[in-house]
C-alpha cells in the first residue's frame, strides 16, 4: 500500500463539474478496483471531484500512483490481485484502518480475450473468468462487512456482453453474464441489511481494452459489421458520468449508454435473432481466424500477464503466494 494523503493541488484531469458547492459524496470512502486506467481511472477522478476519498486497487503500481496524485482529496493505492482472497482481505483491512469506513465499492477490474474458442489459449480463457467473475466475488467478500457496517453500496461493472451473445467473445460474455447473475443474487441477500447492489452495463467504450481488441483487424472488422448502435465505440466520459450518477442514486441498474436499457426487454430473443448473422460472418471470417492464438488484449491484459509472470518467478525463488499480480 502507498498513500500520500491529500491529492496534489493543481493536478491535471479535474472534473469541470467540481464547483465549490457541497459535493454529493463528500467524506464518503470509495474503493475502485482496476483503477490504473480506463473506466476505473476516470471513475476515481470523478468520484474524487464529488468529495469522495478514494482507495485505488490494481496491479500497476506506477499508474495507480499517477492516478492518486491527480485526485482532489485524500487517496491511497494498493497493489493487489483481485483473485487473491488473502491479498484482498488484507487490502480491505488496511483500507478500513486508513479511512475508518467504506461506503462504496466498485468492482471494475477486468480483462478480455478475443478469438475462436476452439483455438483459444486455455489459460488465458480461464484467466478472463477468474478475474472478471471470481475476482469480483473475492472483492465483494473482502469488503462486504464494511459495507454492511456503513449500509453502503456495491457497483458491479458488467457489459453489453452480459445481455447478448457475441462470436469470438466466449470468455468475456460468460464472465459478464456470470457477474450480472451473481450481483442480482447478492442484492437479494443483503438488501435487508441496508446494502445496495447495482450492475453497471457498458457498451464498447473508448478504453485501452477496446483499443487493444481493435488492433486485431479481423476482430475490428467483425465488430464494425454488428447492427447499429452496437457497432459504435462510445466516448469514455459520458459513460463514466452515468456510472457516477448511478452511484449517487444507489441504482440497481446503470446503463451507459442509455439505449442498453432497451436490450433488457429483448435479450431473450437475441440469440435467435443474431444466429443467422453470426453464421454468415463466421463463414466469411473463418479463413482469417484460423491458426491464430491470442492472449489477453490491451495494456491491462499485458499488465496482468506481466504481473502473473513476475509473481510466478518470485514464488519459484521462494516468495510468498500473496505477491501475484491481478487486474
Amino acid at each position: 500500500m502507498s498513500g500520500t494523503g491529500a491529492g496534489r493541488a493543481g493536478a491535471t484531469g479535474r472534473d469541470p463539474a467540481h464547483t465549490g458547492r457541497e459535493p454529493a459524496l463528500a467524506g464518503r470512502v470509495a474503493v475502485v478496483t482496476g483503477a490504473a486506467r480506463g473506466v476505473g481511472e476516470l471513475l476515481a477522478r470523478k468520484l474524487s471531484a464529488r468529495g469522495a476519498r478514494l482507495a485505488l486497487v490494481g496491479l500497476e503500481a506506477e499508474e495507480l500512483e499517477r492516478v492518486e496524485g491527480q485526485l482532489y482529496g485524500e487517496a491511497a493505492h494498493w497493489f493487489a490481485d483481485v483473485t487473491d482472497a488473502a491479498a484482498m482481505a488484507r487490502v480491505a483491512a488496511e483500507v478500513g484502518e486508513r479511512f475508518g469506513r467504506v461506503d462504496v465499492v466498485v468492482a471494475n477490474a477486468g480483462v478480455a480475450l478475443g478469438g475462436p474458442f476452439g483455438e483459444s489459449d486455455p489459460a488465458a480463457w480461464a484467466r478472463v473468468i477468474e478475474v472478471n467473475l471470481i475476482g469480483s466475488a473475492v472483492t465483494s467478500r473482502a469488503f462486504l462487512p464494511a459495507l454492511v457496517e456503513s449500509r453502503g453500496y456495491l457497483l458491479q461493472i458488467a457489459s453489453l456482453a452480459a445481455l447478448t451473445p457475441a462470436p469470438l467473445m466466449t470468455a468475456y460474455c460468460a464472465s459478464k453474464s456470470g457477474v450480472e447473475a451473481y450481483a442480482h443474487c447478492l442484492r437479494a441477500e443483503v438488501g435487508h441489511k441496508g446494502v445496495g447492489v447495482g450492475v453497471g452495463y457498458l457498451s464498447w467504450t473508448d478504453t485501452d481494452m477496446v483499443r487493444g481488441a481493435d488492433e486485431d483487424t479481423t476482430l475490428r472488422d467483425m465488430r464494425a459489421r454488428l447492427p447499429w448502435p452496437a457497432n459504435k465505440t462510445y466516448p469514455l466520459g459520458p459513460s463514466v458520468d452515468r456510472l457516477v450518477a448511478g452511484i449517487e442514486r444507489r441504482s440497481a441498474h446503470v446503463y451507459a449508454p442509455r439505449w442498453l436499457r432497451g436490450m433488457q426487454a429483448v435479450r431473450s430473443s437475441l440469440p435467435t435473432v443474431l444466429g443467422p448473422f453470426a453464421r454468415r460472418e463466421m463463414r466469411r471470417m473463418e479463413p482469417k481466424l484460423s491458426g491464430r492464438t491470442r492472449g489477453l488484449v490491451g495494456a491491462g491484459g499485458a499488465a496482468d500477464e506481466a504481473a502473473r509472470g513476475a509473481g510466478a518467478g518470485r514464488r519459484g525463488a521462494g516468495a510468498g503466494a500473496g505477491e501475484s499480480g491481478g487486474a
